[in-house]
């Protein structure tokens, strides 16, 4: 996938590998500071010491923002994002000029350099720039929703992807218990303030499940159309 031009209102699927496929994270706590990174980095008017201010108020999804803070500037809208543990999805609107790549910037940056002060490493942990394609046609919204919140859970559920579709039923339960995907708060219970909605993307839970299972017995030939990552 190379990086695509976009303009306000784009929407954008964007992927970041690490270098030679090596883990992005190592720990739980690694992935949940990836999801604190997600809504606190989304906003221009973060402060420079962003995470030492929130360190004692944001427990798992229940972030909030100091009060001290200059108000919330979003730089885009993420609409569904996975983390695995050499790369991560998101699905971006871009919302001012440059926000998407300010928002990588920034996000990225941050991470590689927690993970070299955690793990005394130096260097890039991440495989050159990020890479984006466009959103061009409703067939490929759905497609890329289904990419980044099912098939990707589904990779980490036991005997990987092809176990999962057999057992579809339980892989899909256990990816709704997947913390650090979106799909528990497109289709499940859970609610966190870091995705906005967008009417492109406007299932029921029920819709969502059978657009999903379809999807996933036609993997081959409609995942050919989307593998440019």
């Amino acid at each position: 996938m190379r990086k695509e031009p976009y303009t306000v209102g784009s929407i954008v699927h964007v992927v970041k590998r690490g270098v030679r496929g090596l883990p992005i994270v190592r720990d739980e706590h690694d992935k949940w500071r990836f999801l604190k990174l997600l809504f606190y980095l989304n906003d221009s008017n973060h402060p420079e010491h962003w995470e030492r201010d929130i360190e004692d108020i944001a427990r798992g999804l229940h972030f909030s923002r100091p009060e001290s803070w200059a108000e919330r500037k979003p730089m885009v809208n993420i609409l569904s994002y996975c983390l695995m543990p050499n790369h991560f999805h998101l699905l971006l609107e871009e919302i001012r000029d440059g926000g998407i790549s300010k928002f990588m910037r920034s996000l990225c940056g941050s991470m590689a350099m927690y993970h070299n002060n955690k793990y005394q490493e130096k260097g890039t942990i991440f495989q050159g720039a990020f890479k984006s394609k466009t959103i061009g046609s409703d067939y490929y919204n759905d497609l890329v929703y289904a990419y980044i919140n099912v098939k990707n859970p589904f990779e980490l559920y036991k005997g990987g992807l092809d176990n999962a579709i057999n057992h579809f039923e339980d892989a899909y339960s256990w990816s709704l218990g997947y913390d650090f995907s979106s799909l528990p708060d497109l289709v499940g219970n859970r609610k966190s303030p870091i995705l906005s909605k967008h009417e492109l993307f406007d299932y029921t839970p029920v819709q969502f499940k059978k657009f999903a299972r379809e999807y996933l017995e036609d993997r081959l030939e409609k995942m050919s159309q989307i593998e440019i990552i």
